[in-house]
Formats: structure tokens, C-alpha cells, sequence
């Protein structure tokens, strides 16, 4: 009950004093008040139970009058004068708690909701990726007053959408918030020359006043090579500088890497130590990251690092063993050891025996020429065995538990959810824990795209035979000739899910101006180029 102040500043606590202070010895937020059963409260308290239930509607009455959904209800009225200001059974609150709650009782209630859809719809602020593509696969943009996570692999364009989202918060509404940035680096310093490479070649930039068009001086950032320092500055100085400056963009590049130099640094014991100390920390700097986005309306975006999965290339390909049939398939200790001739005789027991002797398997007999024909010739007759039906394998092998991370992570890491995956499997950092932390994850899909080898003569007018056959052998062998690039919504709070792989996720490029999608004019252009 420590946060029933911050959460309902003017909640009469006065009034119930006695249970208020048995709830806080037992640790119990205002949260568990209105999630579990009184009855739940009342054995973990002592307290009596119609108290615990008169309090739990209280609270949940003075939330509802709160955010404007009900009138303030009515507290019931005591049967003598001086009542005791806790509610007993079959007591009421006392004429205070009347008093407090009957305040527009005379007349119609008239209370309105804090927001309308209209002014909703108003507040809905979004920074643009100055693409329209993009755009709409994030439901406007990266939206103002959450945590969006940006994910991938290096070289997958993490640090070219950031940069973009630096300049483009700096434009006025519908594109940007009209207000500066801040940028907080863990691993490499801001690199300002290719901001102004994209100020210079965006089209967007390029048809805008020089007034009117975003600044690097409206850029801050600072570095934090260690966790001591980035919870200094994350704590104390950031808030001062998004009231001072009006901040509208925070970034934080990346959130991994400190905290895998600090609790994955030592290979020792003391692991579940590291985990437990990095998933309160984790905890808090997504409690803090959220409060200030809520409370400046402001845009917090991070980027995350992925590591290497491995198990298998999809769902297809990982095989989940139960402990039952992974105890099954292994040999019988007495089998096992049986064959080997280790037992409980030890070494005694040994090929060399009469008894290992005996129970030897007969020398096989040396068949004739005319058996080993006729065999030959049987088997060649013998008739096919049928094909197997498409779904044999997957009847045999048990189903994957519902509740295994292995099979829930495909729906929250942005790999995994491709059945017929033929490439390597990602996860981001910082585990499960920060995947509640944020309301977004963006993943950045990259794929090699291969084609035929350009064919150059390397010997014209020469009969030598080792030319002639290196450009023969390397006619067309598939070289590496770019990287594909997607970007996708693995989860949002405000923009719908892309499908599995990489089929509602948007095919983007880099390029001088910053990122851009790819149309189908391009694919087929490039689908083309590849086959000549």
C-alpha cells in the first residue's frame, strides 16, 4: 500500500488507518487490492473480511471517480457518534467518510471521462521514418509516450533508422514532434558527418527553407561507457535536460551492451546471482524509461542486440523430447552393460572369459557365388517400399509444450515464427524480462542475395588452356551481390503484428537520405538484373 498516495492522492486514509498499516507489513501494492480475492487478502492479513471488502471497493470506487466513470459513491453511515474510524462489521465509515463522498450528490452527476476519443486522438503524436511504407507498417511512426525497441543483427540498419528518427523528430507534426533530440551512445560516439549526409540528400530535407530544416544543433548527446554512468546520467541528468530543452526524442544505443559487460563478464560461480542483480536493474530502467516518456510525452527508443540460436532452423526443425522418452531411448544399465562387459563384476568379467567367450556371436558363413546371385536377384525384384504420407514425421514426434520457451519465444523474438526457416535463428538480448519492459519490438531482418558471376575474359587473344578452363569453371558460379533488408513488427501496442518470416514485413534500403522501402518496381528490376 506504499503507492495508494501516489496512485490516489486524495483517498481518505485517514479513515482506514488500521487496515492501511497491517497491509503495508504484508507488502500488499495497490494492484493486489483490486486483482485478488479479498478472501486471499483476508488470510494473508487476518484481517476480518467484510473490512477487507468495504476497503477493496473504496479503492476501486475512488479510481472509477478519479478517471470520471461513476459519480463518487457514498460511504455507509455509522449508528452512533464517534464511531471508530476503521469499518467494523455491521459499522459504517463514520459521517467523514460521508462527507467526503457525498460531495456531488445533490444534483445529476455531470463528471466527464479526463479523455474523449477526440482528444485521444489529438494526444496521438508519432515521429515519421520519412517513409510512407514504413510508416504504415508502424501505425503512423514511432509514437510518443511508449518504448519501441529496435532489434537485429550488425550491418541490419539499426544505427541508419536511429539517426533518421534523429532528424526527423525536429520537423513539425505530422512528420516529427517540432522538438530536439537526445542521443546517449554506449558503444560508438554520434557519427554527425552522416547526418549531414542525409540533411543534403533526404528529398524531404533538400525541398524545406534552410530555417525551417532540421539542425545538428538540436542534437544532444553524450556517451556511457560503463552501468555505473549510464544510471547516473539515465537518473539524474536526463530529466533536467528533457525539462530544460523540451527533449522529445530519447535514444539509447544500445541497452545491451553494458549490461553484458557487467553480469556476463565473469565465467565463475555466481551466475544466478549476476541474472537476479541484472533483472532488477532491468526492471527498474524500464520503470524509469517509461515514466519519463509518460510524463514529457516524449519518445523513447532503443536498440538491442541479438545473439545466435541454436537448436534447429525452425519449427520443423527443433525436436522437443519429453523426459519420458528421452528415459526410454536410452539402453537399460544391465543391457548396456551387458554388451560392453562392464557390470557388477568390474573388470573380472571380461572379453577374455569363458563366458564372454561362449556368448560370442558364430563367425558368419562365407556364402557361394550362385547364393550370392540368387540373393542379388531377389532384391532386385523385391518391390518398393510406399512413400511415407507428408505427415508421419510430425504425428511421431511429440508436440512441442506449450509453456517451453523454445516454443513461446517465436511469437515475441522476431525469429523463430517461420515454419520452413532455411537460416540461422536470432534472439535479442536481455532475455524475456526486458521483452516486458517495452511496448514495441521492431526487428531488422538481413538476408544475403546471391547471383551469377560477372564473366570476364581474363586471357583475350591467348590460347592458354589454365585460362580457358578458370573461365570456364567460373561461368556462372553465384557470388554474394547484396544484402536484403527487412524491417518488421514483431509486437505493438498500437500497429498490428507482421506475419511469419518476413511475409508482412517491408523490404528496405540505405541509402544517402537515410532508409526507404523497396516498391515492386524495384524487385522486379532487381529480380531481373539478377537473371541476365
Amino acid at each position: 500500500m506504499t503507492d495508494l498516495v501516489r496512485v490516489l492522492p486524495h483517498f481518505p486514509v485517514g479513515l482506514y488507518a488500521n487496515l492501511i498499516l497491517v497491509l503495508e507489513r504484508h507488502g500488499l501494492t495497490t494492484s493486489d487490492l483490486l486483482t485478488l480475492d479479498p478472501a486471499d487478502i483476508g488470510k494473508r492479513t487476518h484481517l476480518p473480511l467484510l473490512d477487507v471488502k468495504r476497503f477493496c471497493s473504496a479503492v476501486l470506487a475512488a479510481l472509477h471517480a478519479d478517471l470520471g466513470i461513476s459519480p463518487p459513491r457514498p460511504g455507509p453511515r455509522s449508528h452512533r457518534s464517534g464511531a471508530d474510524p476503521v469499518p467494523r462489521s455491521g459499522s459504517g465509515a463514520g459521517a467523514g467518510a460521508e462527507r467526503v463522498q457525498t460531495n456531488n450528490q445533490s444534483g445529476p452527476f455531470t463528471n466527464a471521462l479526463r479523455n474523449t476519443p477526440a482528444s485521444l486522438a489529438s494526444q496521438w503524436q508519432t515521429i515519421s521514418t520519412l517513409d510512407e511504407s514504413l510508416d504504415r507498417a508502424l501505425g503512423g511512426g514511432i509514437p510518443a509516450g511508449y518504448i519501441t525497441e529496435i532489434t537485429g543483427e550488425s550491418g541490419a540498419g539499426k544505427t541508419q533508422f536511429l539517426l533518421t528518427l534523429l532528424l526527423a523528430v525536429q520537423l513539425p507534426p505530422p512528420h516529427g514532434l517540432g522538438r530536439p533530440a537526445l542521443y546517449i551512445s554506449t558503444e560508438a560516439p554520434l557519427s554527425t558527418r552522416r547526418l549531414a549526409q542525409m540533411l543534403n540528400a533526404n528529398p524531404l530535407f533538400r525541398s524545406m527553407d534552410r530555417a525551417s530544416r532540421p539542425s545538428l544543433d538540436q542534437i544532444i548527446s553524450t556517451a556511457t561507457p560503463d552501468l555505473e554512468s549510464q544510471d547516473h546520467i539515465l537518473t539524474f541528468q536526463v530529466p533536467v535536460e528533457v525539462e530544460r530543452r523540451n527533449i522529445g526524442l530519447v535514444i539509447l544505443d544500445s541497452v545491451a551492451a553494458n549490461y553484458r559487460a557487467e553480469f556476463e563478464r565473469s565465467a565463475s560461480g555466481g551466475q544466478a546471482a549476476n541474472m537476479g542483480a541484472r533483472r532488477a536493474d532491468l526492471v527498474r530502467l524500464g520503470m524509469h524509461l517509461r515514466e519519463l516518456a509518460q510524463k514529457y510525452n516524449l519518445a523513447v527508443v532503443v536498440s538491442n542486440q541479438v545473439a545466435d540460436r541454436f537448436g534447429g532452423g525452425g519449427i520443423i526443425g527443433r525436436s522437443f523430447k519429453t523426459p519420458a522418452s528421452s528415459a526410454s531411448s536410452r539402453p537399460h544399465p544391465s543391457v548396456s552393460n551387458l554388451a560392453t562387459g562392464r557390470g557388477s563384476l568390474g573388470n573380472r568379467a571380461t572379453q577374455n572369459s569363458p563366458l564372454a567367450t561362449r556368448s560370442k556371436p558364430l563367425p558368419p558363413v562365407a556364402l557361394t557365388a550362385e547364393e550370392e546371385e540368387e540373393r542379388f536377384l531377389a532384391s532386385l525384384m523385391r518391390p518398393p517400399p510406399p512413400p511415407p504420407f507428408p505427415g508421419d514425421e510430425d504425428s511421431i514426434r511429440p508436440q512441442p509444450p506449450a509453456l517451453l520457451l523454445d516454443h513461446q519465444q517465436q511469437w515475441f523474438t522476431g525469429w523463430g515464427d517461420d515454419r520452413y526457416a532455411d537460416y540461422g535463428l536470432k534472439t535479442p538480448s536481455l532475455g524475456v524480462v526486458w521483452s516486458t519492459q517495452i511496448s514495441a519490438r521492431i526487428a531488422l531482418l538481413k538476408r544475403p542475395s546471391y547471383g551469377p558471376k560477372k564473366y570476364v575474359t581474363s586471357g583475350k587473344g591467348n590460347d592458354d588452356d589454365d585460362d580457358e578452363y578458370a573461365d570456364r569453371s567460373a561461368r556462372g558460379m553465384p557470388t554474394l551481390r547484396n544484402w536484403r533488408r527487412w524491417m518488421k513488427v514483431v509486437f505493438s501496442s498500437h500497429a498490428p503484428a507482421s506475419g511469419p518470416g518476413t511475409e508482412d514485413a517491408v523490404e528496405f534500403e540505405m541509402y544517402m537520405g537515410g532508409i526507404r522501402a523497396i516498391t515492386g518496381k524495384d524487385d522486379e528490376k532487381e529480380t531481373k538484373g539478377g537473371e541476365t
